[in-house]
């Protein structure tokens, strides 16, 4: 059995002849799909001697950072910015605190894990 369905793409209407194969598969409701649980929360940083370390969630280049020695930070507010393959990747503090040191400058190019700053 053959049926014709309408598809609208990119503004376009289009009427497109598709073969039914099984009418009873199509008569029938999808099932409902359960939501994936929720990702587990991301465990804080471990704190160093020095402070807890912010570390790089992956390769990339330093686009921007948005603290400079001596700022007091938030918890989970953005201090970097990390490019890769043209996207901006945002870098959360995982605690409050002071930023004690900064390890990278704007264009480094840093890998996954790679410590970008330590927060006291």
């Amino acid at each position: 059995m053959k049926k014709t369905v309408r598809i609208s793409f990119e503004g376009k209407t289009y009427d497109v002849e598709v073969e039914v194969l099984d009418s009873a598969v199509s008569a029938a409701p999808a099932a409902p799909v359960a939501a994936p649980a929720p990702a587990p929360a991301a465990a804080p940083a471990p704190a160093v001697a020095g402070g807890t370390e912010v570390k790089s969630p992956l390769a990339g280049s330093v686009f921007k950072l948005k603290v400079n020695v001596g700022d007091t930070v938030a918890a989970n507010q953005e201090v970097a910015v990390i490019e890769a393959l043209k996207m901006e990747n945002p870098v959360v503090a995982p605690c409050a605190g002071k930023v004690t040191s900064i390890s990278v400058k704007e264009t480094d190019t840093v890998t996954d894990g790679q410590v970008l700053m330590t927060i006291a």
